[in-house]
């Protein structure tokens, strides 16, 4: 005679709502069948019971191997039960697929994409701010003036390389950007629960914390990519990032891989820190009708990247320095004073001009893809949740 076994599997009824009810007893996640519901409804528990000798012949020797066979058929007719759509609604309902995608991976893919197409619609600006900010220096070794302005970059680049130069050196800086969000937007959430206070809230000098470090931890590690790709851009002779790197281990170190790393995280801790932080503020201060707006985002990106360029500024230009083969800077303290000895208080704003007009577009491609991103994800689980009611209605009916 079969075995007949009871398995608890926890489910919600949509007419029943969380405010009607008692207790705040909630299943463990894994006894849920199919996508969690909504949080306006509560679960109920529900025994369905099952023989044994359906599964199988019924004969002992047989029950283990029956047992995992019928477990599996059992747990796909439960999740059936419970609405979850079939193969065929989804591929007639592709959008709904969406819902099946975790959030860190769907944030993953929207930072990734975002950011490459981002540094790629604006590589030729950042091409002539670093060839502004580092024209100082190379000057100094040779008999050119000291300053170069940004329309003379923008001629000199298409004179002396063409179209494609002003593309030199985006390969290294589109390969970087993607672990460098990644790494960011994973460090920024950690990094967020770590400063929250005991109530949940997080005060604006925790989220000015956790921007500063997350900023860092995301520089620290990508940090070689960024010297690869500013001596690509700046240094003539080398063609590849093979070359690049070959060069630099064989003539200069390892070392040379980490050059104005100090810097780096002194300028990228306040610019994250700033830039995040007003723009989450900002963002809130407004009515929240508009808070979810794509063409808020864009504005509020706009004000927020500004004011943080503004004023860590200065000390992107000491680390590009400090990267360049041959600087005499070894450290922050020697490279403020050297530069504006040699090019005024206008030498640590070189380049400003286009570094600012790369990074409104920057920020506005960034925002708005995150946005629509998020924006079909969003669809895509209303999508899965109206196939799974429309499933249960046919089952009750």
């Amino acid at each position: 005679m079969g075995r007949r076994k009871g398995v608890l599997i926890w489910r919600h009824i949509p007419a029943l709502q969380k405010d009607n009810l008692a207790g705040d007893c909630e299943p463990p996640l894994s006894s849920w069948v199919g996508p969690r519901p909504a949080t306006s409804l509560r679960p109920f528990a529900s025994v369905s019971v099952g023989d044994g000798s359906t599964r199988g012949s019924g004969d002992e020797s047989n029950n283990g191997s029956n047992d995992n066979s019928g477990g599996i058929g059992s747990l796909v007719a439960e999740r059936e039960k419970d609405g979850f759509p079939s193969a065929a609604q989804l591929v007639r309902h592709p959008q709904a697929l969406l819902a099946l995608v975790p959030d860190g991976v769907a944030l993953f893919s929207a930072g990734a994409i975002a950011g490459a197409a981002a540094k790629t619609v604006t590589a030729p600006l950042d091409r002539i701010k670093l060839l502004m900010q580092t024209h100082g220096l190379r000057a100094a070794e040779g008999t050119g003036k000291k300053g170069i302005g940004f329309i003379e970059a923008i001629t000199l680049i298409g004179k002396e390389e063409g179209i494609k130069g002003y593309w030199k050196g985006n390969l290294p800086q589109v390969i970087r950007i993607i672990p460098y969000s990644a790494v960011q937007l994973f460090a920024y959430e950690v990094y967020k629960k770590l400063f929250r206070k005991k109530d949940g809230e997080l005060s604006v000098v925790g989220r000015l914390a956790a921007g500063a470090c997350a900023g860092m931890t995301s520089t620290l590690i990508t940090y070689p990519l960024d010297v690869l790709r500013l001596r690509l851009a700046v240094e003539p002779g080398c063609r590849t990032m093979s070359q690049v790197a070959l060069n630099m281990l064989r003539e200069e170190g390892m070392a040379s891989f980490y050059n104005g790393l100090g810097p780096s995280l002194i300028g990228i801790a306040p610019y994250i820190a700033v830039n995040f932080c007003i723009f989450d503020l900002v963002k809130k201060s407004l009515p929240e009708k508009y808070q979810k707006r794509p063409e808020t985002s864009m504005a509020t990106a706009i004000v927020s990247a500004t004011l943080a360029t503004l004023m860590c500024y200065p000390l992107d230009t000491v680390r590009r320095q400090m990267q360049m083969k041959g600087t005499p800077y070894n450290t922050v303290l020697d490279a403020f004073p050297g530069i504006v000895k040699r090019d005024g208080l206008i030498g640590l704003y070189r380049g400003f001009v286009p570094n600012a007009l790369k990074n409104l577009p920057n920020s506005s491609i960034r925002l708005t893809t995150f946005d629509v991103v998020k924006g079909l994800v969003s669809a895509g689980r209303k999508e899965f949740q109206k196939l799974m009611e429309e499933n249960r209605e046919k089952l009750v009916s």
